[in-house]
């Protein structure tokens, strides 16, 4: 292999490394839900990927650390929510550490399976969990989906370079 002049000196692997790439990948924002002991809990999540039609699945994947993931363990269902570009201030709050992300403005209500379930989204799933993959200081959860609705208005909420924002045309 020959080196291209163009190229840039690369970088060992580090966790640095991977989350400079990461910023300059676009990614769908959704918001995992579920039902806990304590009460609802959910995260925003970027990982979100479709893995089978045949049994539906998707997965995600949740830091052992994040404050969800003692109830994401537990869960037989979670709420995977796609959110619209209106929903910036939504993702952060369920992005931020501490914050009170079931409290006004959020609304929702209790859906299938106990699954907390947010209104106005693009589309939301109700999933049964059905593995949690140990992958580094992360689980990557796979989840069979049961039902949802995908009628939603308006454009998906991206993020990309650290920010929330739309699409362009």
């Amino acid at each position: 292999m020959t080196a291209s002049p163009e190229l840039r000196t690369p970088q060992l692997a580090s966790a640095d490394l991977l989350r400079s790439v990461f910023r300059r990948h676009a990614a769908g924002v959704a918001v995992i839900t579920a039902g806990g002991e304590g009460g609802p809990v959910g995260f925003t999540a970027t990982s979100l990927a479709s893995v089978s039609v045949e049994p539906p699945l998707l997965s995600f994947g949740i830091g052992v650390g994040a404050s969800s993931w003692p109830a994401i363990s537990e869960a037989d269902h979670v709420g995977v929510h796609i959110l619209g570009e209106h929903q910036q201030e939504l993702a952060a709050t369920f992005a931020r550490s501490g914050a009170d992300r079931f409290g006004a403005p959020t609304a929702w209500r209790e859906g299938p399976e106990g699954v907390p379930v947010l209104d106005d989204v693009l589309a939301w799933l109700v999933c049964r969990v059905a593995a949690r993959v140990p992958a580094g200081d992360h689980r990557i959860v796979l989840a069979e989906v049961l039902l949802g609705d995908p009628a939603g208005a308006g454009r998906p909420l991206v993020y990309h370079q650290g920010r929330f924002g739309g699409l362009r045309d």
